[in-house]
This record gives structure tokens, C-alpha cells and sequence, in this order.
């Protein structure tokens, strides 16, 4: 490839890196900083604009600043570059800025065999920081393509606290005590309730943001890239799941109820989104890990602005959509988490397990106002305590706040927004 040409692409890239924003901090940023010195390279995926070149921005602030050569292949003018360029390129980089031992590489998805030079660089000393598009560097993949020399970052939608430092609102350890402070962070809760953390949509406030990250996930990462025919079979089953977050469904139900060829085909389907970050599904949790793979499971979605953009409904589901805010932070903080059923049928909303043992029982609800509701979640997380053998739970909820205490179970009741600010 013309080298003339990747040195004009390289100083126009670090002038559009100079002047890129740096946004706010993720919180993800002080874990990276635990891998700087690893020989590893640094894989971040995420789903669509959810802030991964930002991040690498940050890293390189904070981190290598003025130590590594950065180059984005999301460029027209590379369409022709192949893995035999990457000498090109280090040469051209090494002209222009000297010596250095960090790469940032962005979207790198977009050359085919990549993984050969990173692996060679990394043998060699050089620290490699990647982004690339969520379906082409699964963890799974890049496991083999690297085979241990990657470090895999999930970068999720901003969590609460994030939102709120994008808001601009400084949380310090009187926050919630201070009475028009808790008002505040409740209200700009509501809005985080319905619009979620996609940070380039909190930016511009256009609904369509969010609907094109949706379709370029739907027909980029995976009709495109599995090269799926029937599109209409896979649109109708995203916008079911994106229509009933926290629901319970098996394969079966889904083949029959939409009409699709297969089961095999409505799992594969189902794994395609999940691999793309868009849904999150939980099994059963049960000690029987066969009964976990056949049991009915629970989806979510990893973004509650996404759910309001294009999912399938009349009116905001607040139960639902606290439910899907504290599914996410769960798998933000990285937790392993079940839904369960009890023996007479009723159902906890979240089981964490962590090691061998089952740690918490979690429910969310509205509100434990009503009598018949508060009766039927003490008594649903009474009967999963003792049939899992666990001594701690948690209510969630939009606004009400106490402990209780049901025989040697400790309940704790509180509201979901002071329970994010709290993680």
C-alpha cells in the first residue's frame, strides 16, 4: 500500500484524535489501568455506540500519553489494506513519531487476519489496545485468534452514576440525604429510567441514534455477517424480545407462536443478538446444569433507551424497565445471575452465585404498598431462602425504603436509584 498515502491518513487521524472530546471518565478506565503493564493486548466490545473509540481516548490520556501510534481503519482510503500493509504502516509511524511500543487500533475488524501482526507485536514487547465492531470480536473468537494474549473489556451504556456525571451532577456522600439533592437525583433517574446511557444519544437527543444503532446491529453484525435470508424472521423475533423485557420464553414457543422454521434456527437467531450485546439472557438456576440449558429463560435488554426507540408498545412499563436497568447493572459489575422458581411455583427475579454458593435473592417491584404484593414477594423470597439455603435479600423498588426480618432471612427494602449509587 502507498506509503505517501498512510502517512497522510496518520496526521490527519491524530489531528481528529487531538480534537476529539474526551467525554466523562468511565468508570471502566481505573480497570484498564490494572492491564497497562500486561503483555496482553486490550480487547474493548461493546454494543454499537455505546463509547468504545472515546474510551480509547481516554486510555491514551490517562495512560500512554504521547506514547503509542494510533490509526483507525474506518476509512474509505484503506478499503485495499491487507495484514502485509502492517509493515507499511509501522514503518510510516516510526518515520513520523519515533520509536514507540503502544499500538491503539481502531475498528481493526475491518482487515482480514489482523490477529497475525498483533500476535507477532505482541511476542515481540509492543502493548496493543483494539476496538472493533461488537460482532466481529466476540470474546469467544478473539480467544482463538489470540489464544491468551488478550485482555476482553466489555464497555456497556453509561451506568447511573455515569449519567449523572454526564448531567453534570456531582454525587458526594450527603447526596442522598440532602432533601432537593435526593429530588434531583430522583428526577434525573426518571429520565434515565426511559432513555438509558447510550452516550450519543443523550448528546443529541434524536430517537433515531438509537434507532440506527439498533438496525446496523440487525443488519450489519448479524444478517450481513451470518448471511441470514430470512431478515423478516429475525427483525419479528428481536422486536419480541425487545417488547418483553424481563419475560420468561423457550425456543418452542417462540417457533410456534412466530411461525419459524426451527428450533435450532430460533436458538441460533437468539445467540446472534445476544453475541451482539443488544439482549441479555438468564437461565433457571437450578444445580442440574442440564435443567439450566432446558428450562424456560428470561431476556433483557442492555439498554432501556433502546427498549423505548423500538420495541413494541403503548405506554412506559415502569416495573419492567427497573427490572431491566438492574439486570444490566448486575451484568455491568460482572455478577452471575439466574432467575429461579420455587417448588410451588413462585418466582425470584434474581439469584447471584458467587463460587459455589448461591449469595443473594433479589426481587423488583414497583412498590410494596399494596398488601397482596408485599405479601406475595416476602413469601416468594422466604420459600427460595430456604430451599437455596441463603440468609440475605433485597427488595427493590421505585421509592419505598426499610429492613426486615423473616425468621433468619435479613430483607433489605430500598429504592433502585439509591441501590445503583450504591454499587
Amino acid at each position: 500500500m502507498d506509503k505517501a498515502l498512510l502517512k497522510e491518513i496518520i496526521l490527519e487521524q491524530a489531528e481528529l484524535l487531538e480534537c476529539k472530546e474526551i467525554g466523562i471518565e468511565r468508570e471502566i478506565l481505573s480497570a484498564i489501568g490494572k492491564y497497562t503493564q500486561a503483555p496482553q493486548a486490550v480487547v474493548v466490545s461493546g454494543i454499537r455506540r455505546a463509547g468504545k473509540s472515546t474510551l480509547l481516548k481516554q486510555i491514551i490520556e490517562k495512560y500512554h500519553k504521547e506514547q503509542g501510534y494510533y490509526f483507525n481503519f474506518e476509512d474509505e482510503r484503506l478499503c485495499d489494506f491487507k495484514a502485509a500493509n502492517f509493515n507499511s504502516l509501522l514503518e510510516v509511524f516510526v518515520e513520523l513519531f519515533g520509536e514507540r511500543k503502544v499500538f491503539f487500533l481502531d475498528e481493526i475488524q475491518n482487515v482480514e487476519n489482523w490477529e497475525l501482526f498483533v500476535r507477532r507485536m505482541c511476542d515481540r514487547g509492543f502493548k496493543f489496545y483494539i476496538t472493533g465492531s461488537n460482532a466481529s470480536l466476540l470474546s469467544r473468537e478473539i480467544g482463538a485468534r489470540l489464544t491468551g494474549r488478550h485482555m476482553p473489556i466489555n464497555l456497556s451504556p453509561f451506568s447511573f452514576r455515569e449519567f449523572l456525571k454526564f448531567k453534570g451532577f456531582e454525587i458526594n456522600k450527603n447526596s442522598l440525604s440532602i432533601t432537593a439533592e435526593r429530588g434531583k437525583i430522583k428526577r434525573y433517574f426518571n429520565e434515565y429510567l426511559q432513555w438509558g446511557g447510550m452516550p450519543e444519544f443523550l448528546r443529541y437527543k434524536d430517537r433515531d441514534l438509537l434507532k440506527a444503532a439498533y438496525n446496523d446491529i440487525l443488519y450489519r453484525d448479524i444478517a450481513a455477517r451470518y448471511e441470514i435470508k430470512e431478515v423478516k424472521a429475525l427483525r419479528e423475533l428481536s422486536l419480541y424480545f425487545l417488547s418483553n423485557p424481563g419475560s420468561l420464553f423457550s425456543y418452542n414457543k417462540l417457533k410456534n407462536s412466530l411461525g419459524m422454521g426451527s428450533v435450532n434456527t430460533i436458538k441460533s437467531y437468539t445467540d446472534f443478538l445476544e453475541n451482539s450485546f443488544l439482549i441479555m439472557v438468564n437461565n433457571q438456576f437450578s444445580y442440574s446444569f442440564k435443567k439450566q440449558i432446558v428450562n424456560a429463560k428470561k431476556v433483557y435488554c442492555v439498554d432501556n433507551g433502546i427498549l423505548e426507540a423500538v420495541s413494541f408498545q403503548f405506554s412506559l412499563n415502569r416495573g419492567k424497565y427497573l427490572e431491566n436497568i438492574v439486570n444490566a447493572e448486575l451484568k455491568r459489575e460482572g455478577e452471575e445471575i439466574y432467575y429461579y422458581k420455587t417448588r410451588s411455583g413462585f418466582e425470584i427475579d434474581f439469584v447471584i452465585k458467587r463460587g459455589r454458593n448461591v449469595n443473594m435473592l433479589m426481587q423488583v417491584a414497583m412498590s410494596l404498598h399494596k398488601e397482596e404484593t408485599r405479601n406475595r414477594e416476602l413469601r416468594a423470597l422466604k420459600e427460595a431462602a430456604e430451599e437455596l439455603k441463603v440468609k440475605n435479600a433485597l427488595i427493590l423498588t421505585e421509592d419505598a425504603e426499610e429492613d426486615l426480618k423473616e425468621n433468619s432471612l435479613e430483607i433489605k427494602v430500598m429504592p433502585v436509584y439509591k441501590w445503583l449509587l450504591e454499587r
